[in-house]
């Protein structure tokens, strides 16, 4: 930031003619140092028009400056003021001011008058305005009887103020007894003049307190009317005995309530004119009454109205005009418009102007034998005379100066001599004021010397303009010269701006500007010269600026203001709202770089500036923060146009709190038939506030209507009014109508009632009606009370009825019903289905044949076919056991169906039952039938025992389900060598009487994978696996031990063990990364899909089947301590597929879904990978 203010630039050229270098001489005015002789100036001095308040001293302001110091006197209303003869009155020393103590005698009144003052010295004299002192005055109003105004509904109404006349006047206000103001509207408002204008009356209006004050600012007191009582009556509550008594006459105007067109209250006629002076505010006034209200509207004939200076006040009555001039005149037209009409008035405006300067006259610094000039122009409506005086007298009648010639507004000096010294004065009058200014003339013989402190230090931003100052003071005027550095020549205007006032100009200081300025002054009488410092600073700059957010009331935003700036500088942050400083709240926390306002409210919405201030420099940068929410709550709900069946509601929108209402919600109550509960009328856009809504009859309606915008839905608006439609009969009847049968003997009709908002009416009640659908029989009807079943008696069993349900209520029927079909209730099938067959198709599966029962013996909905079946025992002697039945429902008509889940080698025995809506009828004879054999489930259990040298014996228990008779065991079973690889398979079939076998000629200490499973004549079962060791031979175990307490031995095996941990430590660091270790390659060489992955909780890398699986088990498998493997249950249990509890079929009654056995893979010939040995396996294999 430029610390010094850029004066204004002289733009002149040379060649132009000696009164023009006058004129520059006097635009460029010295300011001469007080240490030197010169003239009188008058620095201080009351207003004109000077309103005193009359209870304190009055003070009379005159100061003025000049060497030697002045003397002053004073002229009271044109005379000389002695103010030595009042003892009131004094002087303040040094000065010009008069002081009159008026506080403890005299009274303001006496000093009332035109005051000017004359401050004077041996050089000449200068002359203050002439100033009026008038006390202020603020009357009592005068005392008035006051009759109570009665008038009729919507007449037109003038309340008269008239308050006193002050100085200066009053401002004028309405209000009741109890200090309120009155409200104001399109319909009520003051006028200019004070009045109370009422463009139409209501009841409403009616009070006896209207009362007009006016308030005196400058004596700080209100003075008030006596209060007016208005009545305002309707029309319709003048009953005939006061239309006896009372005449039109007798009210105020003899208008009606009746509407009318506007005609104006105030101005008067068609046309009128207004005269205001230049700078002063425009304003005019139209007020017109009507019913309904008349609307204002202001036009100018010919003409724009000025948009930046037009404002409309008092509801549009008023149109103001600020700094009014003078091509403002013209014709401005107010228009007043209601339904009935409109009529308009137009006002001529004419601006006069009090004169105004052009040129004032400035003070003139010559040296003798200089030539100058004072010029004084001046401006007004009309144009003002120009005259002159010299020291406070009239220049017609000062002392002649031979040096001076006076050109009507331009005094010419040439060859001035010391003795030319003097204040003059220009004095440019009109009818409308004055203009008195003040100049001298000093004639000074002066040296050049430099007014601005030695080695200033002038600190400017990069890129802007630098000003360095050289205040300067010499006679004859100096010429000005700078130079930069020691020895640098001097600055020129190709780069640099030099002004008049001796001031340096640097239109864009740059980093190479810094240095250090020497000014010089130069005139005939001498030379002055000052020594000035530049700096330029980096500009400060806002790197991340706020940003525009929109969060929900009740949210917190965050605002960002990150400053980069000059390091010599310190720049301070501030925050403000609306250009104002935050509001003082928790809620607004400012840190180094955010602000941060919580709970955000609607009042926290605007704009937010974050200001960065250095001593040099500030920058800014504004976000505006839009608080938004759910609408507010809509109100004044309103029903209008009520008709039997629509209404219309209207409504008034609530704030949409910055997010736009998208759609309003309208829902309704019932307080007839469900008071308290609200439904959903219908929705309407954002953008409409009325709705057409459709009614039912004999409702007691109330309306709410909820807003909608983005961010969710308003609360409900209060509910409006209650509307109650007239009854009519229903328009519907009622909806699921059925006829169906509890008892073989009955009828039972059901039937959705209506609610009581579709009843339409009172006395609800249903015309029920029936027959039988293949008789011939007419209608039987009944009607019942708002009930929802009818049971009809004594019908046969199951037959087909036509049915019908009808509302009615008192007003009449609904239209007639739909008719629907029924039948009477049912009875027990009476026969079983006959010519029973089963089909088995495999040992789990059979397929059942039957004949369908006639159709008459049903006596009711055919529901279908049920099935019972049972085993009755297995073919196995081992296997009998009583089974429960089980149950298959086939839908429909169906006469075959699909037995699954049967067990093989078993016997079944079934039965059917034909299924109605009343239950199962007789079942058919038992059908035997049994199921094939199958292949039997692996064996229960497997261990292995008595291990020795060279033989292995394993025990099992027989397979819990042989589905057929045992054949055979299989074993099979290979050796598992030292790396991992499976040897040679040998088969060998036991007897199927045999649980345990003695495997004999197996190599010592030899690990062996055995394969077992049963056999029937319908195949091989599952398998079980298990793995055995054969024992260790006790002399090579004694070599073993002989050897291992050899210290070389020893040795070997700890450096075995320690290249052993650096593999591990390698192939754990491989795995991580993905990479393979020997093991892992070898089972990578024979893949097998049913490996397991590792297990998370044994930390073992896999794990092979032990029901599936042929291959040897790894180490890391989880066996039961007692090697027995146990196999998982898998039965397959019975698929239901029919709709009763245990199944369902297709159309065909097949079974839906497969069964298959799932077979062992064979054991793999060759080698395959394995876990690793056994710790003595390792042994043997070092040996």
């Amino acid at each position: 930031m430029q610390l010094k203010i850029m004066p204004k630039k002289k733009r002149l050229s040379a060649g132009r003619v000696p009164l023009i270098l006058f004129l520059c001489q006097m635009i460029s005015a010295l300011e001469v140092p007080l240490d030197l002789v010169q003239p009188p100036t008058i620095t201080q001095q009351s207003p004109k028009d000077y309103i005193i308040d009359p209870r304190e001293n009055i003070v009379i302001q005159c100061e003025a400056k000049g060497k030697p110091p002045p003397s002053f006197s004073w002229t009271r209303n044109g005379t000389h003021f002695d103010i030595d003869k009042d003892p009131l009155v004094t002087m303040k020393p040094g000065s010009g001011t008069l002081i009159i103590n008026i506080m403890n005698e005299g009274k303001a009144e006496t000093y009332e008058g035109v005051y000017q003052c004359t401050a004077r010295n041996d050089r000449g004299a200068a002359i203050s305005n002439n100033i009026v002192v008038r006390p202020s005055r603020s009357p009592l109003w005068t005392k008035e009887k006051l009759e109570p105004i009665t008038l009729r509904s919507g007449q037109a109404l003038v309340l008269p103020c008239r308050p006193p006349i002050g100085l200066p006047p009053p401002i004028i206000f309405w209000m009741d007894n109890s200090f309120q103001r009155l409200p104001q509207s399109e319909r009520v408002s003051q006028g200019l003049n004070g009045d109370l204008y009422f463009s139409n009356v209501l009841p409403e209006d009616t009070r006896e307190d209207y009362i007009c004050y006016a308030r005196f600012n400058h004596t700080q007191t209100i003075q008030q009317k006596q209060p007016i009582s208005v009545k305002v009556i309707s029309v319709d509550e003048l009953n005939d005995t006061i239309a006896a008594n009372l005449s039109d006459t007798e009210f105020y105007g003899a208008k009606s309530n009746r509407e009318r067109p506007p005609t104006f209250l105030t101005p008067e006629g068609n046309a009128s004119n207004k005269e205001e002076l230049r700078g002063n505010v425009l304003s005019l006034e139209c007020i017109a009454e009507g019913l309904p209200t008349p609307l204002i509207y202001w036009i100018k004939e010919d003409g724009t109205l000025p948009v930046n200076r037009t404002f409309y006040r008092n509801f549009q009555k008023t149109l103001q005009i600020i700094q009014v001039s003078e091509a403002d005149s013209g014709n401005y037209q107010c228009i007043a418009k209601n339904e009935l009409g409109a009529i308009h008035h137009t006002i001529s405006v004419t601006v006069k102007a009090a004169p105004y300067w052009i040129m004032a006259p400035q003070n003139l610094v010559l040296s003798p034998g200089e030539d100058g000039a004072l010029i004084c122009r001046a401006n007004g409506n009309p144009k003002p005379r120009i005259s002159w005086l010299s020291n406070g007298v009239p220049i017609e009648i000062a002392p002649d100066d031979p040096s001076r010639k006076i050109d009507v507004d331009t005094i010419i000096f040439s060859k001035v001599q010391e003795r030319s010294s003097a204040v003059y004065q220009c004095n440019a009058s009109n009818e409308y004021g004055y203009l008195l200014a003040n100049a001298f003339v000093n004639v000074l013989a002066e040296p050049p010397r430099i007014l601005t402190s030695a080695n200033a230090l002038y600190q400017v931003i990069a890129n802007r303009p630098a000003l360095l100052d050289c205040a300067f003071f010499g006679s004859p005027l100096p010429t000005i010269e700078w130079f930069k550095g020691a020895e640098g020549s001097a600055l020129h205007e190709d780069s640099y701006v030099l002004h008049d006032n001796g001031t340096l100009e640097i239109p864009v200081a740059q980093k190479n500007s810094t240095g250090t300025y020497t000014c010089v002054a130069r005139n005939k009488l001498g030379m002055a010269k000052n020594e000035v410092h530049l700096e330029i600073k980096d500009p400060t700059r806002i790197i991340k600026q706020p940003e525009y957010a929109v969060v929900q009331r009740g949210s917190t935003v965050s605002f960002e203001c990150k400053v980069k700036h000059d390091h010599t500088l310190i720049p301070t942050v501030i925050w403000l709202k609306d250009n104002g400083e935050l509001p003082n709240d928790g809620r607004f926390t400012v840190d180094q770089d955010h602000l941060v306002v919580t709970d955000v409210s609607d009042d926290d919405g605007g704009t937010y500036m974050c200001v960065a201030n250095t001593s040099l420099d500030n920058v800014s940068a504004s976000a505006v923060l839009s608080v938004v929410d759910v609408p507010n709550r809509p109100f004044d709900l309103e029903l209008t146009d009520q008709l039997d069946k629509s209404v219309q509601l209207s409504w008034t929108p609530g704030d949409d709190n910055n997010s736009p209402i998208t759609k309003f919600i309208i829902e309704y109550e019932d307080a007839m038939h469900e008071a308290g509960r609200w439904h959903h009328q219908t929705e309407v856009p954002g953008t409409q506030t009325t709705a057409q809504l459709k009614l039912s009859p004999y409702v007691n309606y109330s309306f709410r209507v909820m807003a909608e915008n983005s961010l969710g839905r308003s609360l409900a608006s209060e509910p409006s009014e209650q509307y109650l439609t007239k009854a009519a009969e229903p328009d519907k009847n009622p909806t699921t109508v059925e006829g169906l049968g509890s008892e073989p003997d009955n009828l039972v009709i059901t039937w959705k009632p209506l609610s009581g908002f579709e009843s339409n009416g009172p006395g609800l009640q249903y015309k029920v009606s029936w027959r039988q659908k293949d008789g011939d029989d007419e209608w039987t009807s009944v009607v019942v009370a708002n009930v929802s079943k009818y049971i009809v008696s004594g019908t046969p069993t199951f037959v087909p009825y036509l049915i019908k349900v009808q509302a009615l209520n008192d007003i009449g029927f609904a239209p007639e019903p739909a008719v629907v079909m029924g039948h009477s209730g049912e009875d027990l099938p009476m026969v079983a289905p006959g010519n029973v067959h089963v089909k088995v198709m495999n040992s789990t599966l059979a397929e059942v044949h039957w004949d369908p029962v006639p159709p008459k013996s049903i006596r009711g909905h055919l529901q279908g076919y049920r099935i019972y079946y049972w085993k009755t025992q297995g073919s196995s002697k081992r296997n009998r056991r009583h089974i429960e039945k089980k149950i298959l429902t086939f839908q429909g008509s169906k006469t075959h169906g699909m037995l699954p889940g049967l067990e093989p080698f078993s016997h079944y025995t079934l039965n059917i039952r034909v299924v109605n809506g009343k239950g199962e009828g007789p079942a058919s004879p038992d059908r035997v039938f049994e199921t094939p054999e199958g292949v039997p489930s692996a064996p229960s259990s497997l261990k292995i025992i008595n291990p020795t040298l060279d033989s292995l014996t394993l025990e099992w228990d027989p397979p819990s389900h042989p589905n057929g008779i045992l054949t055979a065991y299989i074993l099979k079973y290979q050796p598992i060598n030292s790396t991992h690889e499976l040897g040679p398979l040998v088969d060998l079939k036991i007897p199927a009487n045999k649980t345990r076998w003695t495997l004999k000629n197996l190599n010592f200490s030899t690990r062996y994978k055995f394969y077992f499973y049963a056999q029937t004549a319908a195949g091989s079962g599952s398998q079980i696996t298990e793995e055995g060791i054969t024992t260790v031979d006790e002399a090579m175990a004694s070599r073993q031990v002989d050897i291992a307490t050899q210290g070389w031995f020893i040795g070997l095996m700890c450096a075995v063990a320690l290249l052993i941990l650096i593999l591990l430590i390698v192939c754990f660091i491989r795995r991580n990364k993905g990479g393979k270790y020997p093991v892992k390659e070898k089972e990578d060489a024979h893949a097998d899909p049913e490996i397991q992955p590792m297990k998370e909780d044994d930390g073992t890398f896999g794990e092979y089947s032990d029901a599936e699986d042929h291959k040897p088990l790894k180490k890391g498998s989880r066996t039961p301590s007692d090697r027995t493997v146990k196999k998982e249950d898998s039965d397959d249990s019975l698929v239901d597929y029919g709709e009763g509890v245990n199944g369902q079929f297709n159309e065909d009654g097949s079974f839906i879904g497969q069964y298959s056995g799932k077979k062992e893979k064979e054991p793999a010939e060759g080698n395959e990978s394995s876990e690793a040995p056994s710790p003595v396996n390792a042994m043997n294999s070092f040996v």
